[in-house]
């Protein structure tokens, strides 16, 4: 285990790099692979316990970061820049793995984002659909594309990534949050009807995690003390927090573990999440004070 550095330094993660091989000889689809994410981290975690990683990523650069990373680790990874938004992109992304591998061993769903921030008495039936495409219409479209075929090739593990805000009232934006809750409900119910298929279904909650699209250091540089009251754990999340889970849960280590949506969140849902600073005039997660 390395030393605590400081709530928010990479090196507050304790090392497993002495962990066997736990993905050996699988195929893995990930959405959103891409670098200075979660997706990324997932990526090059199953790559380094040896699966095939297949990715989909939007943005080219990212896209080839992951792969760069991966390979120069010694293992095997595919980029396809693609929009899982669309039905052209999900299409392009599964038939292209399909037709490499036959079928896939493990889904990551990873896909999300709360941008366009809209608060609800402003919002429209644009920013509505919006935020479907980008939290929930591709869950459903990327594994029902891959639902058969893994299915055929003897079952396998889905891992949805979501939120935690799914999990608990989130006042700051109720159409992500509703979104974010259908995944978890999803990746139960899907369970539940494939369970005797082979099939295992989960879900990763995630929050305070520092990555390229949330940013919980800038403006936070000098209130890492703080920490302690932002999080029971005293730490900052990072992505290989969530790669840690997801690792757990594609694996044969979970095994009988299906249908459970985890927050992986430093124990923010259990110690209670959001409240309202007046001085603020809004809800907050981080408060600036103690």
């Amino acid at each position: 285990m390395t030393d605590h550095q400081g709530p928010t330094s990479p090196g507050a993660v304790p090392s497993i790099d002495d962990w066997n091989l736990l993905l050996d000889g699988q195929v893995a689809a990930i959405t959103g692979g891409g670098a200075q994410g979660i997706g990324g981290a997932i990526a090059e975690l199953f790559a380094a316990h040896g699966a095939t990683v297949e990715i989909a990523e939007i943005d080219p650069d990212r896209a080839k970061a992951t792969v760069d990373a991966v390979t120069a680790a010694g293992g095997s990874a595919r980029a396809h820049v693609v929009d899982v938004r669309t039905e052209e992109g999900v299409a392009g992304f599964t038939s292209a793995v399909l037709e490499t591998h036959g079928g896939i061993d493990v889904l990551v769903n990873n896909v999300g984002d709360y941008r366009p921030l809209v608060r609800f008495h402003e919002s429209t039936p644009d920013s509505w659909e919006e935020m479907y495409r980008i939290n929930l219409w591709h869950v459903y479209a990327v594994t029902q594309a891959f639902l058969t075929p893994m299915i055929e090739r003897g079952g396998g593990s889905i891992v949805n990534v979501h939120s935690v805000e799914g999990m608990r009232g989130f006042p700051g934006e109720p159409v992500y949050a509703s979104l974010k809750a259908a995944v978890g409900h999803f990746t139960t119910s899907l369970a539940a009807g494939y369970g005797r298929q082979g099939i295992r279904a989960n879900g990763v909650g995630v929050d305070l995690t520092q990555s390229k699209q949330v940013d919980y250091i800038s403006g936070y540089e000098e209130q890492e003390d703080l920490w302690e009251a932002w999080a029971p754990v005293g730490r900052l999340g990072w992505p290989t927090d969530q790669a840690r889970v997801a690792l757990f849960l594609a694996s044969h280590l979970s095994a009988f573990v299906t249908g459970h949506n985890i927050p992986v969140d430093g124990g923010t849902l259990a110690g209670g999440g959001w409240f309202y600073s007046p001085d603020a005039g809004r809800f907050v997660n981080r408060p600036k004070t103690l």
